[in-house]
């Protein structure tokens, strides 16, 4: 309960001083009848509502995990940070399989799935990224084939 609290405080703190940023967005004659500060201004509000919410009515304690779990919870977001540096000179789906296999791993110790799942991760999501979403994906690095 008392992590609650003490992260629904810190919600409020985000919240206040996001408003304070957002009353300091300069305005142009030609603004829209809402005008560009309304938005964040809800925002904020909406992020301190949340806040007051935690410290009213707070979860019970919640089981940290011990130091192996944040261990475990470092590397990945290690594997991920460096997929993300990864993409660009590497292309799409090398980077994918092997992040998307080593997490596989980490979830469920079997290789062979997890093989198969950075294997359906990096092919699957490469065609819906660049097929269904149009977006600009390199499969391969930029020299790789010409």
């Amino acid at each position: 309960m008392a992590s609650d609290r003490i992260f629904g405080a810190v919600l409020i703190g985000l919240a206040l001083a996001y408003i304070a940023s957002a009353f300091q967005i300069q305005t142009s004659f030609l603004t829209d009848p809402v005008g560009s500060k309304t938005f964040p201004i809800l925002i904020g509000a909406v992020l301190a509502i949340c806040g007051l919410l935690m410290i009213l009515k707070p979860d019970a304690e919640p089981e940290w995990p011990d130091l192996s779990g944040v261990g475990r919870l470092v590397f990945a977001t290690i594997v991920l940070v460096g997929y993300s540096y990864a993409l660009k000179p590497f292309g799409f789906l090398g980077p994918t399989f092997v992040a998307a296999t080593i997490l596989a791993y980490q979830i469920t110790p079997r290789p062979l799935h997890a093989l198969a799942s950075g294997i359906g991760l990096s092919v699957g999501l490469f065609v819906i990224f660049r097929f269904a979403l149009g977006l600009g994906l390199k499969p391969f690095p930029a020299g790789l084939f010409g």
